[in-house]
Protein backbone atom coordinates (compact mmCIF):
# COMPACT_ATOMS: atom_id res chain seq x y z
CA UNK A 1 0.00 0.00 0.00
CA UNK A 2 0.86 3.54 -0.68
CA UNK A 3 2.61 4.84 2.43
CA UNK A 4 1.83 8.68 0.92
CA UNK A 5 -1.51 8.00 0.40
CA UNK A 6 -3.09 6.29 3.74
CA UNK A 7 -5.40 8.09 5.84
CA UNK A 8 -3.69 8.55 9.60
CA UNK A 9 -5.96 6.68 11.62
CA UNK A 10 -3.92 7.60 14.53
CA UNK A 11 -5.16 11.31 14.28
CA UNK A 12 -8.88 10.30 13.34
CA UNK A 13 -9.25 7.84 16.07
CA UNK A 14 -7.89 10.65 18.56
CA UNK A 15 -10.19 13.02 17.26
CA UNK A 16 -12.94 10.30 17.77
CA UNK A 17 -12.12 9.35 21.73
CA UNK A 18 -12.42 13.15 22.46
CA UNK A 19 -15.68 13.70 20.39
CA UNK A 20 -17.06 10.14 21.89
CA UNK A 21 -16.49 12.20 25.22
CA UNK A 22 -17.95 15.36 24.55
CA UNK A 23 -21.17 13.36 23.47
CA UNK A 24 -21.25 11.77 26.63
CA UNK A 25 -20.78 14.57 29.04
CA UNK A 26 -23.27 16.73 26.86
CA UNK A 27 -25.88 13.91 26.89
CA UNK A 28 -25.44 13.80 30.89
CA UNK A 29 -25.29 17.41 31.45
CA UNK A 30 -28.32 17.82 29.24
CA UNK A 31 -30.47 14.75 30.42
CA UNK A 32 -30.37 16.47 34.09
CA UNK A 33 -32.68 19.22 32.68
CA UNK A 34 -34.68 16.89 29.97
CA UNK A 35 -33.64 18.72 27.32
CA UNK A 36 -31.08 15.82 24.98
CA UNK A 37 -32.10 18.08 21.82
CA UNK A 38 -28.57 19.70 22.53
CA UNK A 39 -27.28 15.74 22.35
CA UNK A 40 -28.45 15.16 18.81
CA UNK A 41 -27.96 18.89 17.84
CA UNK A 42 -24.48 18.15 17.98
CA UNK A 43 -24.53 14.65 16.66
CA UNK A 44 -26.00 16.40 13.56
CA UNK A 45 -23.00 18.94 13.86
CA UNK A 46 -20.83 15.92 14.32
CA UNK A 47 -22.23 14.42 11.01
CA UNK A 48 -21.82 17.75 9.26
CA UNK A 49 -18.23 17.90 9.88
CA UNK A 50 -17.71 14.50 8.74
CA UNK A 51 -18.97 15.71 5.09
CA UNK A 52 -16.48 18.60 5.16
CA UNK A 53 -13.88 16.35 6.72
CA UNK A 54 -13.85 14.04 3.85
CA UNK A 55 -14.33 17.35 1.23
CA UNK A 56 -11.39 18.58 2.52
CA UNK A 57 -8.98 15.55 2.67
CA UNK A 58 -9.91 14.65 -0.98
CA UNK A 59 -8.80 18.31 -1.97
CA UNK A 60 -5.55 19.25 -3.74
CA UNK A 61 -3.40 20.65 -0.97
CA UNK A 62 -1.75 23.68 -3.35
CA UNK A 63 -5.08 24.42 -4.60
CA UNK A 64 -6.58 25.20 -0.17
CA UNK A 65 -2.74 27.23 -0.86
CA UNK A 66 -3.98 28.80 -3.57
CA UNK A 67 -7.40 30.27 -2.03
CA UNK A 68 -6.07 31.27 1.23
CA UNK A 69 -6.29 34.67 0.81
CA UNK A 70 -9.97 34.47 -0.79
CA UNK A 71 -10.88 32.32 2.73
CA UNK A 72 -9.17 34.71 5.05
CA UNK A 73 -11.27 37.79 3.96
CA UNK A 74 -14.40 35.35 3.61
CA UNK A 75 -13.50 35.69 7.20
CA UNK A 76 -13.21 39.36 7.79
CA UNK A 77 -16.52 39.85 6.14
CA UNK A 78 -18.27 37.46 8.13
CA UNK A 79 -16.92 39.08 11.42
CA UNK A 80 -17.99 42.50 10.15
CA UNK A 81 -21.48 41.23 9.26
CA UNK A 82 -21.65 39.54 12.98
CA UNK A 83 -20.89 43.10 14.24
CA UNK A 84 -23.94 44.53 12.27
CA UNK A 85 -26.51 41.95 12.16
CA UNK A 86 -25.53 39.52 14.59
CA UNK A 87 -27.25 38.03 17.81
CA UNK A 88 -25.81 38.96 21.14
CA UNK A 89 -25.30 35.60 23.57
CA UNK A 90 -23.89 36.14 26.96
CA UNK A 91 -23.05 39.33 26.69
CA UNK A 92 -21.00 39.12 23.32
CA UNK A 93 -22.76 39.60 19.49
CA UNK A 94 -20.90 36.51 18.38
CA UNK A 95 -23.44 34.66 16.57
CA UNK A 96 -24.80 35.12 13.02
CA UNK A 97 -28.07 33.23 11.97
CA UNK A 98 -28.10 31.50 8.37
CA UNK A 99 -31.50 29.96 7.38
CA UNK A 100 -32.48 27.93 10.64
CA UNK A 101 -29.26 27.61 12.09
CA UNK A 102 -26.44 29.90 14.39
CA UNK A 103 -22.86 30.23 13.59
CA UNK A 104 -20.22 31.70 15.16
CA UNK A 105 -18.13 32.57 12.25
CA UNK A 106 -15.11 33.53 15.22
CA UNK A 107 -14.66 30.06 15.61
CA UNK A 108 -14.25 29.37 11.56
CA UNK A 109 -12.14 32.67 11.18
CA UNK A 110 -9.48 31.29 13.64
CA UNK A 111 -8.76 28.47 10.97
CA UNK A 112 -8.80 31.13 8.23
CA UNK A 113 -6.21 33.38 9.76
CA UNK A 114 -3.99 30.67 10.83
CA UNK A 115 -3.51 29.47 6.95
CA UNK A 116 -3.17 33.02 6.07
CA UNK A 117 -0.69 33.97 8.51
CA UNK A 118 1.26 30.99 7.48
CA UNK A 119 0.99 31.39 3.50
CA UNK A 120 2.21 34.71 3.93
CA UNK A 121 5.15 33.57 6.45
CA UNK A 122 6.05 30.62 3.83
CA UNK A 123 6.50 32.83 0.75
CA UNK A 124 9.95 33.59 -0.49
CA UNK A 125 9.56 37.35 -0.37
CA UNK A 126 8.58 37.33 2.94
CA UNK A 127 11.53 38.42 4.75
CA UNK A 128 10.71 37.75 8.42
CA UNK A 129 13.55 40.12 10.04
CA UNK A 130 11.94 43.00 7.94
CA UNK A 131 10.19 45.19 10.21
CA UNK A 132 7.56 45.82 7.15
CA UNK A 133 7.17 42.19 7.25
CA UNK A 134 6.94 41.45 10.91
CA UNK A 135 4.00 44.15 10.86
CA UNK A 136 2.17 42.65 7.88
CA UNK A 137 2.25 39.30 9.83
CA UNK A 138 1.04 40.73 13.30
CA UNK A 139 -1.92 42.80 11.67
CA UNK A 140 -3.15 39.24 9.86
CA UNK A 141 -3.55 37.61 13.20
CA UNK A 142 -4.60 41.17 15.10
CA UNK A 143 -7.14 42.45 12.25
CA UNK A 144 -9.26 39.50 13.17
CA UNK A 145 -8.72 39.63 16.97
CA UNK A 146 -9.64 43.51 17.17
CA UNK A 147 -12.78 42.65 15.28
CA UNK A 148 -13.74 40.11 17.61
CA UNK A 149 -12.81 42.20 20.32
CA UNK A 150 -15.54 44.56 18.95
CA UNK A 151 -18.60 42.06 19.84
CA UNK A 152 -16.65 42.14 22.93
CA UNK A 153 -15.14 38.32 23.32
CA UNK A 154 -12.16 38.70 25.31
CA UNK A 155 -11.89 35.29 25.70
CA UNK A 156 -11.70 34.16 21.57
CA UNK A 157 -9.64 37.52 20.90
CA UNK A 158 -6.95 36.00 23.24
CA UNK A 159 -7.36 32.65 21.33
CA UNK A 160 -6.92 34.39 17.99
CA UNK A 161 -3.40 35.51 19.63
CA UNK A 162 -2.16 32.72 20.80
CA UNK A 163 -0.68 31.59 17.50
CA UNK A 164 1.07 34.23 16.59
CA UNK A 165 4.20 33.74 18.33
CA UNK A 166 5.02 30.52 17.94
CA UNK A 167 4.59 30.62 14.26
CA UNK A 168 6.13 33.40 13.89
CA UNK A 169 9.14 31.93 15.60
CA UNK A 170 9.11 28.32 13.56
CA UNK A 171 8.98 31.09 10.41
CA UNK A 172 12.38 32.10 11.79
CA UNK A 173 11.99 35.18 13.65
CA UNK A 174 14.07 35.62 16.77
CA UNK A 175 12.19 35.25 19.83
CA UNK A 176 14.01 37.36 21.67
CA UNK A 177 12.87 40.46 20.10
CA UNK A 178 9.51 39.17 20.12
CA UNK A 179 9.89 38.81 23.56
CA UNK A 180 10.41 42.45 23.50
CA UNK A 181 7.32 43.36 21.50
CA UNK A 182 5.35 40.84 23.85
CA UNK A 183 6.64 42.62 27.21
CA UNK A 184 4.39 45.52 26.84
CA UNK A 185 1.32 43.66 25.50
CA UNK A 186 1.77 41.33 28.17
CA UNK A 187 1.76 44.08 30.93
CA UNK A 188 -0.67 46.14 29.53
CA UNK A 189 -3.21 42.89 30.01
CA UNK A 190 -2.30 42.20 32.85
CA UNK A 191 -3.38 45.37 34.24
CA UNK A 192 -6.98 44.25 34.01
CA UNK A 193 -6.07 42.51 37.05
CA UNK A 194 -4.48 44.27 40.07
CA UNK A 195 -1.42 46.47 40.60
CA UNK A 196 0.32 43.68 42.91
CA UNK A 197 0.13 41.54 39.30
CA UNK A 198 1.91 44.40 37.07
CA UNK A 199 4.32 45.07 39.42
CA UNK A 200 5.29 41.47 39.85
CA UNK A 201 5.27 40.78 36.33
CA UNK A 202 6.97 43.86 35.15
CA UNK A 203 10.26 43.11 37.41
CA UNK A 204 10.24 39.26 36.42
CA UNK A 205 10.39 40.52 32.71
CA UNK A 206 12.97 43.06 33.24
CA UNK A 207 15.40 40.44 35.18
CA UNK A 208 14.27 37.62 32.62
CA UNK A 209 15.15 40.01 29.87
CA UNK A 210 18.34 40.76 31.45
CA UNK A 211 19.63 37.79 31.75
CA UNK A 212 19.28 36.99 28.09
CA UNK A 213 20.92 39.75 26.48
CA UNK A 214 23.01 42.13 29.46
CA UNK A 215 24.09 44.48 26.98
CA UNK A 216 20.62 45.64 26.08
CA UNK A 217 19.60 47.13 29.57
CA UNK A 218 18.33 50.33 28.09
CA UNK A 219 15.93 48.42 25.63
CA UNK A 220 14.99 46.39 28.54
CA UNK A 221 14.05 49.29 30.64
CA UNK A 222 12.35 50.75 27.82
CA UNK A 223 9.76 48.20 27.42
CA UNK A 224 8.90 47.50 30.79
CA UNK A 225 8.36 50.83 31.20
CA UNK A 226 5.96 51.34 27.91
CA UNK A 227 4.45 48.09 29.06
CA UNK A 228 4.10 49.38 32.69
CA UNK A 229 2.78 52.56 31.28
CA UNK A 230 -0.17 50.59 29.62
CA UNK A 231 -0.94 48.01 32.56
CA UNK A 232 -1.28 51.40 34.78
CA UNK A 233 -3.75 52.78 32.05
CA UNK A 234 -5.51 49.40 31.27
CA UNK A 235 -5.97 49.50 35.37
CA UNK A 236 -7.06 52.80 35.73
CA UNK A 237 -9.79 52.36 32.73
CA UNK A 238 -10.30 48.77 33.06
CA UNK A 239 -14.21 49.82 33.82
CA UNK A 240 -14.54 52.30 30.66
CA UNK A 241 -12.71 49.46 28.12
CA UNK A 242 -14.10 46.41 29.51
CA UNK A 243 -18.09 45.34 29.78
CA UNK A 244 -19.53 45.00 33.68
CA UNK A 245 -19.66 41.39 33.17
CA UNK A 246 -16.03 40.99 32.21
CA UNK A 247 -14.57 43.32 35.12
CA UNK A 248 -16.59 41.14 37.21
CA UNK A 249 -15.16 37.98 36.06
CA UNK A 250 -12.00 39.37 36.57
CA UNK A 251 -12.49 40.29 40.46
CA UNK A 252 -14.17 36.86 41.06
CA UNK A 253 -11.21 35.21 39.61
CA UNK A 254 -9.26 37.25 42.32
CA UNK A 255 -11.87 36.94 44.89
CA UNK A 256 -14.23 34.11 44.14
CA UNK A 257 -15.89 34.52 47.39
CA UNK A 258 -16.92 38.01 46.90
CA UNK A 259 -19.74 37.06 44.91
CA UNK A 260 -20.21 33.76 45.67
CA UNK A 261 -24.18 33.29 44.66
CA UNK A 262 -23.01 35.58 41.49
CA UNK A 263 -20.38 35.90 39.14
CA UNK A 264 -18.36 33.70 41.20
CA UNK A 265 -21.02 30.98 41.41
CA UNK A 266 -19.86 28.51 38.24
CA UNK A 267 -16.30 28.99 39.29
CA UNK A 268 -17.23 27.96 43.09
CA UNK A 269 -19.23 24.66 41.92
CA UNK A 270 -17.38 24.22 39.05
CA UNK A 271 -14.57 23.23 41.72
CA UNK A 272 -16.96 21.62 43.97
CA UNK A 273 -18.26 19.17 41.12
CA UNK A 274 -14.99 18.57 40.12
CA UNK A 275 -13.40 17.79 43.43
CA UNK A 276 -16.30 15.63 44.39
CA UNK A 277 -15.94 12.95 41.41
CA UNK A 278 -12.09 11.54 43.24
CA UNK A 279 -10.40 9.20 41.90
CA UNK A 280 -13.11 7.08 39.79
CA UNK A 281 -15.95 9.59 39.57
CA UNK A 282 -19.72 8.90 40.49
CA UNK A 283 -20.90 7.09 37.28
CA UNK A 284 -22.50 8.27 34.14
CA UNK A 285 -25.26 10.22 34.49
CA UNK A 286 -24.71 10.15 38.56
CA UNK A 287 -23.15 13.49 39.15
CA UNK A 288 -25.17 14.89 41.51
CA UNK A 289 -23.79 18.87 40.34
CA UNK A 290 -24.17 17.49 36.98
CA UNK A 291 -27.67 16.13 37.34
CA UNK A 292 -29.34 18.68 39.57
CA UNK A 293 -27.88 21.58 37.18
CA UNK A 294 -25.90 23.40 40.04
CA UNK A 295 -23.84 24.81 37.08
CA UNK A 296 -25.87 26.55 34.29
CA UNK A 297 -25.16 25.29 30.63
CA UNK A 298 -22.51 23.06 31.91
CA UNK A 299 -22.16 21.48 28.46
CA UNK A 300 -20.64 24.53 27.11
CA UNK A 301 -17.37 26.00 28.40
CA UNK A 302 -17.88 24.26 32.06
CA UNK A 303 -17.93 20.63 29.87
CA UNK A 304 -14.77 19.40 32.17
CA UNK A 305 -16.68 19.70 35.45
CA UNK A 306 -18.77 16.35 33.72
CA UNK A 307 -16.24 14.15 32.74
CA UNK A 308 -14.35 15.22 36.61
CA UNK A 309 -17.42 14.32 38.64
CA UNK A 310 -19.00 11.49 36.56
CA UNK A 311 -15.66 9.65 35.40
CA UNK A 312 -13.15 11.10 38.13
CA UNK A 313 -9.20 12.29 38.32
CA UNK A 314 -9.46 8.97 36.06
CA UNK A 315 -11.61 9.97 33.26
CA UNK A 316 -9.95 13.30 33.46
CA UNK A 317 -6.33 11.79 32.88
CA UNK A 318 -7.70 9.68 29.90
CA UNK A 319 -9.17 12.94 28.49
CA UNK A 320 -6.15 14.67 29.03
CA UNK A 321 -3.82 11.74 27.36
CA UNK A 322 -6.00 12.16 24.44
CA UNK A 323 -5.38 15.84 24.10
CA UNK A 324 -2.02 14.95 24.58
CA UNK A 325 -1.87 12.33 22.63
CA UNK A 326 -3.38 14.35 19.02
CA UNK A 327 -1.25 17.80 19.84
CA UNK A 328 2.18 15.43 19.60
CA UNK A 329 0.84 13.37 16.61
CA UNK A 330 0.05 17.04 14.88
CA UNK A 331 3.84 18.03 16.08
CA UNK A 332 5.09 14.88 14.86
CA UNK A 333 3.70 15.74 10.94
CA UNK A 334 5.26 18.82 11.48
CA UNK A 335 8.77 17.04 11.48
CA UNK A 336 7.72 14.48 8.53
CA UNK A 337 6.27 17.00 6.21
CA UNK A 338 8.89 18.84 4.71
CA UNK A 339 6.37 21.94 3.39
CA UNK A 340 6.85 25.44 5.14
CA UNK A 341 3.45 26.00 4.30
CA UNK A 342 2.40 22.81 6.29
CA UNK A 343 4.99 23.35 8.69
CA UNK A 344 3.46 26.61 9.59
CA UNK A 345 0.23 25.86 9.45
CA UNK A 346 0.44 22.51 11.78
CA UNK A 347 2.02 24.74 14.40
CA UNK A 348 -1.00 27.55 14.76
CA UNK A 349 -3.04 24.97 14.62
CA UNK A 350 -1.06 22.89 17.66
CA UNK A 351 -1.06 26.30 19.59
CA UNK A 352 -4.54 27.25 19.45
CA UNK A 353 -5.70 23.73 20.38
CA UNK A 354 -3.32 23.66 23.52
CA UNK A 355 -4.56 27.33 24.35
CA UNK A 356 -7.98 26.57 24.41
CA UNK A 357 -7.26 23.37 26.23
CA UNK A 358 -5.15 25.10 28.87
CA UNK A 359 -7.32 28.30 29.66
CA UNK A 360 -10.64 25.67 29.43
CA UNK A 361 -9.51 23.83 32.19
CA UNK A 362 -7.98 26.46 33.98
CA UNK A 363 -11.55 28.01 34.70
CA UNK A 364 -12.76 25.19 35.93
CA UNK A 365 -10.23 24.40 38.24
CA UNK A 366 -9.61 28.17 39.38
CA UNK A 367 -6.81 29.31 37.33
CA UNK A 368 -8.09 31.48 35.37
CA UNK A 369 -10.87 34.22 34.75
CA UNK A 370 -14.10 32.66 33.29
CA UNK A 371 -13.67 34.28 29.86
CA UNK A 372 -15.98 31.99 27.62
CA UNK A 373 -13.33 29.36 25.88
CA UNK A 374 -14.73 26.03 24.85
CA UNK A 375 -13.40 22.91 25.35
CA UNK A 376 -12.04 21.73 21.68
CA UNK A 377 -13.74 18.79 20.42
CA UNK A 378 -15.98 18.29 23.49
CA UNK A 379 -18.31 21.85 24.25
CA UNK A 380 -21.62 22.22 22.71
CA UNK A 381 -21.53 24.17 19.54
CA UNK A 382 -21.71 23.47 16.26
CA UNK A 383 -18.80 26.13 15.32
CA UNK A 384 -16.18 25.25 17.37
CA UNK A 385 -16.52 21.52 16.65
CA UNK A 386 -16.84 22.26 13.27
CA UNK A 387 -13.90 24.75 13.49
CA UNK A 388 -11.76 21.86 15.50
CA UNK A 389 -12.92 19.19 12.70
CA UNK A 390 -11.72 21.52 10.01
CA UNK A 391 -8.36 21.93 11.32
CA UNK A 392 -7.82 17.86 11.83
CA UNK A 393 -8.96 17.61 8.03
CA UNK A 394 -6.15 20.03 7.11
CA UNK A 395 -4.06 18.18 9.30
CA UNK A 396 -4.89 14.41 6.89
CA UNK A 397 -5.19 16.44 3.72
CA UNK A 398 -1.24 17.79 4.43
CA UNK A 399 -0.27 13.66 5.42
CA UNK A 400 -1.99 12.36 2.61
CA UNK A 401 -0.16 14.74 -0.02
CA UNK A 402 2.99 15.03 1.28
CA UNK A 403 4.89 13.04 -1.17
CA UNK A 404 3.99 16.46 -3.48
CA UNK A 405 4.61 18.74 -0.69
CA UNK A 406 7.96 17.90 -0.23
CA UNK A 407 11.22 19.84 -1.53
Amino acid sequence: MNQYNTLDGWLLGLMFGLIFLGLMAIYSASNGVGSVDLFYKQLMWFGIGLIVMAMVYYLDTNIIKEYVVVYYIIGLIFLVLVLLFGTKVAGATSWVRIGFISIQPSEIAKVTTILMLAKYLATDDTDITSPRHILIAIAIAVVPAMLVMLQPDMGTTLTYLSYLFPVMIMAGFNAYYLMLFGVPVLLTVIGFFNIYLLVIFALSSLVVLFLIKRRLYFSHFLVTALGLAGGLFTLNSASKILQPHQMKRIQTFLDPMSDPLGAGYNALQAKIAIGSGGFFGKGFLEGTQTQLRFIPAQWTDFIFCVIGEELGLLGAIVLLSLFLALLLRLLWMVSVIKNKFVELTLVGFVSLLLVHVMINIGMTIGLFPVIGVPLPFLSYGGSSLLGNMLMVALALNFNRNKRNLGY
